[in-house]
């Protein structure tokens, strides 16, 4: 018998997993709030950074104006910071927090507080997804999100301090970052627990920073534990910005399922990198398609994408905040008219 739709969960996980679909998933690894989105629910950063009933009515936007097949309310990379102390500056509608001041001086004395699941970031998150959750009537794909260990490194002690130690201190940099790890695992696995169906793992070790050497002696061990630990909850999206060419073998590797890409980076080139072992998504502009281009100009991008090889269509990154929502509702748009028959046997 055919099967002419599914819903949004049902067709993202058919793409992940290889199974027939409906039509292509485009999905939110990232945020996807726009001025436009806090708006139309009144709704708007930077209440929607903290506040749960905000979060879950800017999440549910990205399906509900925008067709997505999925919502994300973790805007943007600062909660765990929060969390650990930081003193933050959380921004307006149109930018996003930024850290002012930070309690890590030494990572050698740095220990991750033992109530950090209790502190308010944290679980004002959880309450969000288990809200999500209850309100997910069109069984849409709820995605969370974690910032990995050294990009929390980066936040909370510095970049250049960090880059110096895996330099003149590498030991040291290496106990502060698996430290760091049992935070993006916990809260990960509490993310799943409350009802999240996919988690994005953010982790900045692209090529900018941080050499492939690097990441493979540093971080790579954390991100394949990670991926072990986590492999009974759910899905993990790595997200990392900008050309990860050089070292998209090395993710692969890593056991995390799904790798959200940029567009800097080769989409066949890196298709046939990670081949079976990896589920690519993203890769549609956002600084040049998505805030400057034409309708025309997304459906080429997208049409590209899928012609390549992608099954799950994303932006990049999280999109800016000033993206019109008729862009947004294109990439989707595009996807789904790229209809697939399924076939369910009886």
């Amino acid at each position: 018998m055919q099967k002419n739709s599914m819903t949004p969960r049902e067709r993202v996980f058919a793409a992940i997993e290889g199974r027939p679909f409906d039509m292509y998933p485009a999905i939110t690894p990232t945020s996807v709030a726009t001025i436009e989105s806090m708006k139309a629910v009144n709704a708007f950063f930077p209440e929607a950074h903290t506040s749960p009933y905000d979060a879950v009515k800017l999440a549910e936007a990205g399906h509900a104006l925008l067709g997505f097949d999925s919502v994300m309310p973790y805007y943007s990379v600062h909660l765990e910071a929060a969390a650990l102390g930081c003193e933050l500056n959380w921004g307006t509608s149109y930018s996003m927090p930024v850290i002012t001041k930070s309690p890590v001086k030494n990572p050698d004395d740095f220990s991750l507080p033992a109530n950090i699941m209790s502190r308010p970031e944290i679980t004002k998150m959880l309450k969000t997804i288990r809200l999500l959750k209850s309100r997910n009537s069109d069984d849409t794909a709820i995605i969370g999100k974690v910032i990995g260990p050294w990009t929390l490194a980066y936040n909370i002690y510095g970049v250049e301090n960090l880059i110096l130690d895996t330099i003149l201190e590498p030991e040291r940099t290496k106990r502060f970052i698996a430290n760091l790890a049992q935070l993006p695992i916990q809260f990960a696995k509490a993310q799943f627990e409350a009802g999240a169906n996919l988690v994005t793992w953010a982790d900045h070790v692209t090529a900018d920073l941080i050499s492939p050497k690097i990441y493979e002696e540093f971080v790579l061990p954390i991100h394949k534990k990670a991926a072990f630990s986590l492999s009974q909850y759910g899905y993990i999206v790595l997200h990392v910005c900008g050309n990860v060419m050089d070292r998209l073998d090395l993710f692969r590797q890593s056991g995390f399922k799904i790798f959200h890409l940029d567009s800097r980076n080769d989409i066949r080139k890196a298709l046939d990198i990670v081949g079976d072992e990896m589920v690519l998504t993203g890769s549609i502009n956002n600084p040049v398609t998505l805030v400057q281009g034409s309708l025309s100009d997304i459906r080429k991008e997208v049409e590209a994408d899928l012609s390549a090889g992608i099954k799950l269509i994303s932006p990049e990154c999280a999109v800016p905040c000033n993206v019109s929502n008729q862009s947004l509702k294109a990439v989707a748009k595009y996807a789904h008219e790229r209809k697939i028959q399924v076939v369910s046997a009886l």
